[in-house]
């Protein structure tokens, strides 16, 4: 089985790079749709803190809108006046007020939303949440590689040579991307480049890539990957990015984190797949009453960011973005159906997932358990009835073409399509190691590449206490 090779990756870089050398250029430049195979990409959104799905989506009707308002006295999203519920189709659930702009994605057959996901797991710690829902291996704890690491592992559909495979968007690449050394991390495209006086930085660079070139260890081979990826991006991305007519972004990190991924997919660099996280979703206190306050603002920036980024990459004439990248929106666990004393929530279980792109099939999807207290996970919490990776095994499969899912999410042997996106349906792989992939080589190097990952997430640079790429003001 053939998979993506960090040596194919930096080699590429490195052609490029030296092709590119002195030119700076404007548009798509390396791949269109048809030539290059499995342009599909694949964005994913983590709202870190566990986000109230049940104030993003809320029941306006039946038997459990009686439930919810009486467990939420005082924070429940009303039904009527300025601030009700956009209603979903012809269903008993709406939107928060709060979130337009999505909600006419919604309308347009563009947005998928599945209610009660989630990993059958009794915790409420975010930490271990995280871990196991991006480690993609719920109940174990020993896991060293992310489900992202593993996808480019086993996928059989990608070319040999890459220039950008992955991006993640922050300070430092996500635990889904644990032990891969084909991530590129960034806060900003003017950021990523090496630090220092301007005068020194052309030998500093060529200091550093002989000292990398020394040797093909984990950290050298990253060293590369980092060095490869700042001049890349330095390269394309001078003169900054305007996007589309009447598109505005978030003015935020957030809007600004999915206007560096369009830019980087118009660019055609060969991403297949890029992680943001929005943060703040902690809300023990200060909720907001009756559909407003801090939970509106919140769910404002989710919207509108998304919203700019599908409506900046829906480009006619030119290569159709949105048929080829699917984002996912996904959070640890969802909150408790009954607010607390501080007009707040705690943490809870099942949650929920959207699912936007120009191949969705739009619409609500997932089984819905119901809150009468019977019907609740600890008499307490929204119960899950689906499972997270049943939603992203569909992505995987249908958008990515990869169906070695027992290597991607070991454990797990469930999968059915719920019919969220389209494309082809392969039969699932269950076998926990890909015959190409030397499963003991990836668990000896883990420690290190752990390490590799979270220096190579701040621009990365430099062992030994050498000056290094890094992010200015991280």
């Amino acid at each position: 089985m053939s998979q993506l090779s960090r040596r194919g990756f930096l080699k590429g870089c490195s052609a490029a790079i030296a092709a590119m050398s002195g030119a700076t250029f404007q548009g798509a430049v390396f791949g269109n749709p048809e030539d290059e195979p499995n342009q599909d990409i694949l964005i994913t959104v983590f709202l870190r803190g566990g986000a109230d799905v049940l104030n993003i989506i809320p029941p306006i009707g039946g038997d459990d809108r009686g439930l919810y308002e009486l467990a939420r006295e005082d924070i429940a999203i009303p039904t009527t006046g300025d601030l009700a519920a956009l209603q979903l189709g012809s269903s008993a659930f709406g939107l928060h007020n709060s979130m337009g702009a999505l909600h006419e994605l919604y309308g347009d057959g563009k947005l998928a939303i599945v209610q009660a996901t989630g990993m059958h797991q009794d915790t409420r710690s975010h930490f271990e949440a995280m871990s196991m829902i991006e480690l993609g291996t719920p109940g174990a704890k020993s896991t060293v590689s992310g489900w992202m690491a593993r996808h480019f592992e086993s996928a059989t559909n990608l070319p040999s040579t890459i220039l950008m495979p992955a991006l993640a968007m922050g300070s430092s690449a996500p635990t889904a991307f644990a032990t891969s050394n084909e991530v590129v991390a960034m806060d900003t495209t003017d950021s990523f480049s090496l630090d220092g006086h301007w005068r020194w930085r052309d030998a500093q660079r060529a200091a550093l890539r002989r000292l990398y070139a020394m040797d093909s260890g984990q950290i050298h081979s990253a060293g590369l990957q980092a060095m490869n990826g700042a001049d890349l991006i330095n390269l394309n991305a001078q003169g900054g990015y305007t996007p589309e007519a009447g598109v505005v972004y978030p003015d935020n990190s957030f809007g600004r984190h999915l206007q560096t991924i369009a830019q980087m997919v118009k660019l055609q660099l060969g991403l297949r797949m890029a992680t943001v996280d929005l943060g703040g979703w902690d809300t023990h206190d200060g909720q907001g009453s009756d559909g407003g306050g801090y939970f509106y603002d919140l769910l404002a920036t989710l919207s509108a960011g998304l919203s700019a980024f599908y409506n900046d990459l829906n480009v006619s004439g030119r290569a159709n973005y949105t048929d080829r990248v699917t984002v996912v929106v996904m959070s640890e666990f969802g909150r408790r159906l009954r607010q607390n004393a501080d007009e707040g929530t705690d943490h809870g279980h099942g949650g929920a997932m959207f699912v936007l792109g120009g191949q969705v099939n739009g619409g609500l999807y997932g089984t819905w358990p119901g809150l009468a207290t019977e019907n609740l996970y600890d008499n307490a919490d929204l119960a899950v009835t689906t499972d997270y990776r049943q939603v992203l095994s569909e992505l995987l499969i249908r958008r990515l073409e990869n169906p070695n899912l027992g290597y991607v999410f070991p454990d797990y042997t469930d999968y059915s399509p719920l019919g969220i996106v389209q494309g082809a349906d392969m039969e699932p792989v269950y076998s926990s190691v890909p015959t190409a992939v030397d499963l003991r080589a990836v668990q000896s190097s883990a420690g290190a590449a752990g390490k590799v990952a979270t220096v190579a997430g701040v621009g990365l640079a430099a062992t030994a206490g050498l000056v290094a790429l890094r992010e200015r003001g991280a």
